[in-house]
Order: C-alpha cells, then structure tokens, then sequence
C-alpha cells in the first residue's frame, strides 16, 4: 500500500487496508522496520492515540490473533486448553472462564497454579540466590482464606501455566468408598448412616 497523507499512520493504514477480521480484544499488531519488530495489542492503538505510529517506506505490519493459551486441570467446570481473551488474566478470571470450581467437587483451598519461571524469577520468589536455570515453581491460591479471593484477582496468569484444582477430601473418600462397595450410591448411604450415628 502507498504511504500518502490518508495512510500516514498505522491506524489509518489499517483501516485503509480493509480492516481487521479477527477479535479485536485478542488482535496484536506487529510491525517491522530495518529488521526491529515491535507490536502492541489493537485495543491499545485505539485507545491511545501516542501509540499511532507514523509509517516509513518498506514497514511491514501483520495483524495475529494472540496464541497464549492455558490449561485447567481437575476439579473445575471444564478440562481443556484455553486461549487467553484478553490481554491480561487474573487467576480468578481463568477459573471463571472455564465454568468455575465444581461446587460438588472441588476444595477451594487446593488452586494451583504451575508455571516454569525463569532463573532470576525463580530465585526472587524462593529467596534462593544459588538457583540455577529454570525452574518449576508450583504456585497455591487458597480461596477460602480472608484474603485469597484478591489474592487470586491480583495473580496473572502467564502464557503456558497450568491452572489445577484439587478435589475436596470428602470426594476422594466417596470415590474410595465408591470403588470398594461398587457404587457411588452405596457410598452415599454410607455416609449418610454415619452421620446419623454421630
């Protein structure tokens, strides 16, 4: 496309370019120039007018939908790779996106989050200094203390980490009990005569 003074600016060039097609709450746009690459999230072109670059002969820009995803694991309403909708994500909008913590399932003091930090990360978070490359590092929210639902609001979720949360202790008793007498049914009335025994 030729750079003349109605595609002087990136906006303008997008738009004149026929716009873009993909969600714009997930659109990154790229663009190079001499060989650097820099990108900025559309949204943020839009809403902040400094960002609008102006364009030089040669610039190539490449408009991607954002690749990150993450996966949640156990006792959640979904078990699946998901992809990121927005530029950033808390720990407790992952769990919302993927249905919740299972209301009969779940033990909302077991949210994990497991992630491979980097070595300088990793040895800030474990006050380890001796740390040597990266390292796994298992992260744990637990909902039900005073201040872990903003724990879990301020907790950003990265590219890549793995979002599991633990089954409460009664389940795994049911399903042991379950297994042994041949049904989950038989398990319940289990527990059901034990509590009115107590």
């Amino acid at each position: 496309y030729p750079i003349d003074p109605s595609t002087r600016t990136l906006a303008t060039m997008l738009a004149k370019s026929g716009g873009v097609t993909i969600d714009p709450a997930t659109a990154i746009v790229r663009v190079t120039r001499g060989g650097h690459t820099g990108k900025i999230w559309l949204k943020d072109l839009y809403e902040n007018p400094s960002l609008d670059i102006a364009l030089r002969p040669g610039d190539q820009i490449v408009i991607e939908e954002d690749s990150r995803k993450f996966i949640a694991l156990g006792a959640t309403g979904a078990q699946s790779l998901v992809p990121f909708e927005s530029p950033t994500m808390s720990a407790l909008e992952a769990i919302a996106m993927v249905g919740g913590l299972s209301t009969m399932a779940a033990d909302p003091k077991g949210v994990f989050v497991l992630r491979d930090e980097s070595e300088n990360i990793a040895r800030a978070v474990l006050g380890k200094p001796e740390l040597i490359g990266d390292q796994r590092i298992v992260y744990v929210l637990n909902l039900t203390e005073p201040t872990g639902l903003f724990e879990a609001r301020d907790f950003q979720i990265r590219d890549g980490d793995t979002l599991y949360v633990t089954e409460a202790p009664f389940v795994q008793w049911q399903k042991t009990i379950g297994a042994i007498t041949g049904s989950t049914s038989a398990a319940t009335g289990l527990a059901d005569t034990a509590n009115l025994n107590n």
